[in-house]
């Protein structure tokens, strides 16, 4: 259910604590216009698209709400406007309610880019530090993309043994594991599109390709690497001060030494979203809320764990309450 930052601070206490986590979306979610009600109605959130535009050099805010869509669909502007959806719309909660959240919960998790929202949520990372990382992200995960074009595809309904007996057979790797019957592979076009074959001849209720610019999570986005090892090396990264629940391990980092291996592995490695949510849901988390752009991640966490609470903080008139909207 969609709830406003209104109705989240009436609801508050039933989404803090060590019952409860944030959830930050990653790419693939953005569409021109998202985040304007933001920043025309919140002080707190248009500071967080100021800090972005300032740290970047350029109006990226003027890029999200104006457009054009397929400037803003290029892999180094898309992620940085993601995250900062995702950081104005916890900035306008906090507003409301008058302090700081993410020190209030048990855990904080993003799905692949969205990680790099949950860092600045504990406290790892200032907004105008991880902003400029995730543009340095995006450009060298599109430089890799242009060196050798590739290509993504969700599997649904077919178990992850047979994905990863037909990914060995394809050259093709699990990207990542979203939910229960719901993988996503990646690797060169070619081979990519010989495995959503194999999948649909061996009995995958689907098998789509992703309208993505390249292979993300696998071997292509390896020479990225050095240079992201480069940019991660140029930015301070602070102890969490709530813990971060990893893309690869599904397991909390809570110091600055583990979050920073964590996102060396994250380029090539894994997103392990169901084993990290039923990580948290294991701690005893039964609350969930997802800032930012769409609702992808709470539609996973109810196919994870359908007894979860899930609320969404997508803009000021989220418009429905935690009670009575659906």
């Amino acid at each position: 259910m969609a709830i406003s930052v209104y109705d989240l601070k009436k609801q508050i206490n039933g989404f803090l604590g060590p019952h409860a986590a944030f959830l930050f979306p990653g790419q693939g979610s953005q569409e021109v216009g998202m985040g304007k009600d933001l920043f025309e109605k919140s002080a707190a959130a248009r500071h967080v698209f100021e800090e972005a535009d300032q740290a970047l050099g350029f109006p990226l805010t003027h890029l999200m709400f104006e457009g054009p869509s397929e400037e803003l669909m290029r892999t180094i502007n898309s992620q940085p406007a993601i995250l900062t959806v995702s950081l104005a719309c916890l900035a306008a909660a906090e507003e409301e309610v008058g302090e700081p959240l993410g020190r209030h919960v048990r855990f904080v998790a993003g799905h692949s880019l969205g990680e790099y929202s949950a860092l600045a949520a504990a406290g790892v990372l200032e907004t105008s530090e991880v902003v400029w990382l995730v543009r340095e992200r995006g450009r060298v995960m599109q430089e890799a993309c242009d060196q050798v074009p590739g290509s993504m595809a969700a599997i649904l309904g077919l178990e992850e043994t047979a994905i990863r007996e037909i990914c060995r057979e394809t050259g093709t790797q699990v990207a990542n594991i979203n939910a229960p019957g719901q993988i996503v592979i990646s690797g060169e076009s070619e081979g990519v599109a010989r495995a959503i074959d194999l999948a649909k001849e061996r009995g995958a209720k689907r098998a789509i390709p992703l309208s993505v610019s390249g292979a993300f999570h696998s071997y292509l986005m390896a020479p990225a690497l050095n240079d992201m090892i480069k940019a991660l090396d140029a930015v301070h990264f602070r102890n969490p001060v709530t813990p971060v629940i990893a893309n690869c391990t599904s397991k909390p980092l809570t110091s600055a030494t583990d979050v920073k291996e964590e996102l060396v592995q994250q380029l090539c490695g894994c997103v392990r979203w169901r084993d990290g949510i039923a990580c948290m849901t294991e701690a005893g988390v039964t609350s969930f809320v997802e800032f930012g752009q769409g609702r992808v991640l709470s539609g996973m966490v109810k196919r994870i764990a359908d007894d979860a609470h899930i609320a969404n903080v997508n803009g000021i008139e989220s418009a429905h309450s935690l009670l009575g909207g659906s």
